[in-house]
């Protein structure tokens, strides 16, 4: 059994909701897909960060005196403990909302080994920072009474109320509509980047489907993967991992291969990168504008001219491209240039649905990463 989310949401509206906001989940995909296609502009906000998404409920309470839903998955839960403890909570502001969390990980549900720990404590996060909570039922009627239960006591306690959203809780909806494209697909556009890079540098990869596909292009080729640090977790800080090797080894080219989903989620390290300046780092934005492994949802990166950002936070170089012939010349204008540069690449929404996942343990990938800068520095 399972909830349709035109049904959850209208429900929703019958409580005096109006307004979603959050940042996109794999388990609250079909969710998703329905807000983006239902809900006009003025009640949906895809916001950088989980943080951020509170703080809007927050202003939006403030307003209208109703709770909003934010939404997010677990692995983002960390970015909403401040805001909601120091701000929301019935001890501070006391801002009702309701917190929809997708549970990856859930214990007794196979899930990436990235998801394992924080879905193992989840229950224990959110009982320790003392907030109402339940999971979600699967029976539309179950949930509909919960729902109202949930919404009655986070406004009666003026607190935000959790619920946690296990996997297949909602069931199919309408898919966001693909529009036609010209530009490269990101997987090509990775290859011919690597290829451009050459096997030398150190490579960063962000979490999503870019590691996933770097990782099987090197298998795939019988290709050496050793100097890639794959970010399986954690979105939008393989930018700031990037920096730290970049820091620590001078002597060898960094390169992050980033999102722009995960570039704008932590905005502000771009400004710490360029504060360090280190020459060997190089910053590479895959641009398809929108959240790809968790649905398609759009980031607000269409409003965003990334090379003059990048020159504004102090970054030496900065330009863009789709042109997958002329990209070793881009390499090397970044490289002339000197880091911190970066590349905005332009590709298209979609992956192949195939493609596989990495095989390594996050341990190994890591064990392996320092094993092989330590070869090539001795």
């Amino acid at each position: 059994m399972s909830i349709d989310p035109k049904r959850f949401c209208d429900h929703l509206t019958a409580q005096g909701v109006s307004l979603y906001t959050g940042v996109p989940d794999s388990l609250l995909k079909q969710l998703g897909s329905h807000i983006m296609a239902s809900l006009p502009r003025e009640q949906h906000v895809i916001t950088a960060n989980e943080g951020a998404a509170v703080g809007l409920a927050i202003g939006h309470y403030l307003r209208t005196k109703t709770p909003a839903v934010v939404y997010m998955q677990n692995s983002g839960f960390g970015n909403v403990v401040n805001p909601l403890l120091s701000l929301a909570d019935a001890d501070v502001y006391g801002i009702p909302m309701l917190v929809v969390v997708g549970w990856r990980g859930q214990p007794g549900v196979k899930d990436e080994p990235q998801h394992v720990k924080q879905g193992r404590v989840q229950r224990e996060l959110v009982e320790g920072m003392d907030l109402p909570w339940s999971i979600l039922p699967h029976d539309p009627d179950e949930a509909e009474k919960l729902v109202e239960e949930a919404l009655a006591e986070a406004v009666e306690k003026s607190s935000p109320y959790v619920l946690l959203v296990e996997k297949g809780t909602f069931s199919d909806a309408a898919k966001l509509p693909k529009e036609e494209s010209s530009l490269p697909s990101r997987e090509d556009a990775l290859i011919a980047l690597t290829q451009s890079v050459g096997n030398d540098a150190a490579i960063v990869s962000t979490t999503g489907m870019l590691s996933r596909e770097l990782f099987e292009y090197r298998v795939n080729n019988q290709l050496n993967g050793d100097r890639d640090f794959l970010t399986v977790g954690g979105m939008g800080h393989a930018s700031s991992i990037a920096l730290g090797v970049a820091k620590a080894d001078h002597d060898r080219e960094v390169w992050c291969f980033d999102g722009d989903g995960a570039l704008l989620m932590h905005l502000g390290s771009l400004a710490v990168i360029a504060d360090h300046a280190p020459d060997n780092y190089f910053h590479v934005v895959f641009n398809n504008g929108v959240h790809d492994s968790v649905g398609g949802q759009p980031t607000s990166i269409d409003k965003v001219d990334i090379p003059a950002m990048a020159k504004a936070m102090g970054y030496r170089h900065a330009e863009a491209t789709s042109d997958l012939e002329s990209l070793s010349q881009a390499v090397a204008r970044l490289r002339a240039a000197g880091g911190p540069s970066l590349l905005e690449l332009k590709v298209k929404p979609g992956n192949r649905a195939d493609i596989g996942r990495p095989t390594r343990t996050p341990a190994e990938s890591k064990a392996a990463f320092m094993a092989a800068l330590d070869d090539q520095r001795s």
